[in-house]
């Protein structure tokens, strides 16, 4: 196919005939709310929404998405399924024209409502924007400017489309966080997203892609790091949206997502569509080997501890003895957190308790699950456990010895020993480092020095080409620089382990390695892992005790069987059986 070539300003460099862009219509002043979509795509259910044909994109001379077909009709979903660089969120941003001006991109057909999207200028694409196409990004804890306020945030895309007066606008944000499930939507809106769990900022971002009723709604890992309840909210509202006639196009890991939001699922590996069809039968019946990969990796269809990839057993040595390591008496526990409890004052002068008498020991060896909705105190509690938050009352030891009441001058030395992997990787890296420079930082900050070949080690550990390690966490995928940080924890040789929706952001297939991966250095190291997480496939799966968090209080705790098998609480039952994917798992059940 031939055309001219250039880089369209805001958009990728299109390769395609010369067609001129039809006109975009214009929000209309003072519109608060309501269907604001371009007249030209109509709204009769069943005719194409979207049409992609022959997308091909590269970067230089590296093809990313190669010859991509697929439509999508009004009042439906289409999800986007393959491994972290398969080229998933690259398809997506291209009906955006958000591939960035150093891409080219190639297609005999890109369409919107009928409308060719191979020749706009940045001009008509901030018009669609928003008004004609949502986007939920896939990073939502960055995703929102830490300096602004939720609700500013939030009316970003009214007030670009011309949304007057003020007034009307902020009535719109109220009404938008209450549709999506924001508690306290008023001051919510008031506050800084740092003063938000991730599962509140994420819905945040959500309220603020379906703010104008676009016709196209392409939602990059919508329930990324959101606990199973708050996350069957989100797919209901997100098929509520679909039934109103909005296509749905949605990039996720977690098949059981897929499998409960998709009318048709598309498998991409390597930028190549390997197999695609009804989501019933792709994940019920898949025939492409890296499809049936996938799905074998999903920790729910395994016994617990079993092992979930063909990766080998990570090659790691018994841990030396270290003289900075002192004895501990047998029995002692690696950790203690001893009727926590912290209260915080927000911007309204309230006073809210987030952590409430929660107590718990972790011993060597040991992975203790934390579970709970967003806001239930998880986060709150592992800062605490790590000394990074004072409590309120209560105290936490290390080894037994004196950690939250310490000051940071005497901890700091032994901080190496608790190594985090955080819910947000990006914002806890030095942005002035490469990925090599971020794990030989926390090398020399442990040990003093960096052994040769160490770095590498540690990158391929973690599934990543020691390659990577020249490159800026800004140019990895969410996923890739997730693994970086569980590279740099490890790095420190930790005694405790606290990672907090560490796998939230990985495909199945990489999140299965991880997990391996950790259950190797626990037994060669006997590392004691808290593991905070919001997936209770994951959580059952590594934990040996579940400790249950609601509003800031444990509820629950047992054993990882008696809670997954015979939950005591209401509570936990409601976790439980807010799970997506339930037919999925039934259907590999049986094939075992």
């Amino acid at each position: 196919m031939t055309g001219p070539v250039g880089p369209t300003p805001g958009g990728p460099t299109v390769v395609s005939p010369p067609v001129a862009a039809p006109p975009v219509a214009s929000v209309a002043s003072g519109a608060a709310h309501g269907p604001l979509h371009d007249a030209s795509l109509g709204s009769t259910l069943g005719s194409p929404l979207v049409e992609v044909a022959g997308l091909s994109v590269a970067f230089g001379d590296r093809t990313v998405v190669r010859d991509v077909s697929f439509s999508l009709e009004r009042g439906r979903s289409l999800a986007l399924v393959g491994e972290s660089g398969s080229g998933k969120s690259v398809t997506a941003r291209s009906l955006l024209g958000l591939n960035g001006t150093g891409a080219r991109l190639r297609a005999s057909t890109l369409a919107l409502g009928g409308r060719d999207l191979t020749d706009l200028d940045d001009r008509a694409w901030r018009r669609i924007r928003g008004a004609e196409v949502g986007y939920v990004l896939q990073d939502a804890l960055v995703s929102l400017d830490p300096l602004r306020r939720v609700g500013a945030s939030v009316a970003d895309a009214l007030r670009e489309h011309g949304v007057r007066p003020r007034a009307a606008r902020e009535e719109r944000v109220l009404e938008l966080l209450t549709r999506v499930r924001v508690p306290e939507p008023a001051l919510r809106a008031r506050q800084l997203p740092a003063e938000l769990s991730g599962g509140l900022r994420q819905r945040a971002l959500i309220a603020a892609a379906v703010a104008l009723d676009p016709a196209l709604l392409i939602a990059d890992e919508p329930t990324t790091a959101l606990d199973t309840t708050v996350q069957a909210q989100i797919l209901d509202l997100l098929d509520e949206l679909r039934s109103g006639g909005t296509g749905l196009l949605v990039i996720s890991h977690d098949l059981g997502v897929v499998e409960q939001l998709a009318d048709e699922v598309l498998v991409m590996q390597h930028g190549v569509v390997v197999e695609q069809g009804p989501t019933e039968q792709v994940l019920g019946d898949p025939q492409h080997p890296y499809t049936k990969r996938l799905l074998a990796a999903i920790p729910s269809l395994h016994a617990p501890g079993a092992r979930l990839s063909d990766a080998p057993v990570a090659p790691l040595a018994p841990r030396p003895p270290r003289a900075d390591r002192p004895a501990v008496a047998p029995g002692t526990p690696v950790l203690s957190v001893e009727h926590v409890s912290k209260t915080y004052r927000g911007p309204d002068r309230v006073d809210r308790t987030v952590v409430d008498d929660v107590s718990f020991e972790l011993h060597a060896g040991e992975t203790l699950g934390i579970v709970g909705e967003s806001g239930s105190g998880k986060s709150s509690t592992a800062a605490i456990a790590l000394a990074l938050t004072e409590p309120t009352s209560g105290r936490v030891l290390f080894e037994g010895r004196a950690w939250s009441e310490l000051r940071e001058r005497e901890r700091r030395p032994h901080r190496p020993r608790i190594a985090t992997v955080s819910q947000d990787p990006l914002s806890s890296f030095d942005p002035r480092k490469s990925v090599r420079q971020l794990v030989e930082s926390a090398l020399r900050a442990a040990t003093g020095t960096v052994a040769t070949g160490r770095v590498e080690a540690l990158l391929c550990g973690v599934g990543l080409d020691p390659s990577l390690g020249a490159r800026h966490p800004r140019t990895l995928s969410g996923g890739q620089r997730q693994r970086v940080a569980i590279a740099r924890a490890l790095a420190t040789d930790p005694d405790v382990l606290v990672l907090d929706e560490a796998v939230s952001a990985l495909d199945v297939s990489v999140q299965a390695q991880v997990l391996d991966l950790l259950a190797d250095v626990q037994q060669a190291y006997g590392v004691a892992v808290l593991f905070i997480s919001h997936d209770l496939g994951v959580i059952h799966h590594v934990s040996d005790r579940v400790l249950v968090l609601r509003h800031g209080r444990v509820v629950e705790t047992g054993t990882a069987e008696q809670v997954f098998s015979s939950p005591r609480d209401p509570y936990t039952r409601g976790l439980l059986d807010a799970v997506p994917g339930a037919r999925t798992r039934r259907h590999h059940q049986e094939e075992r």
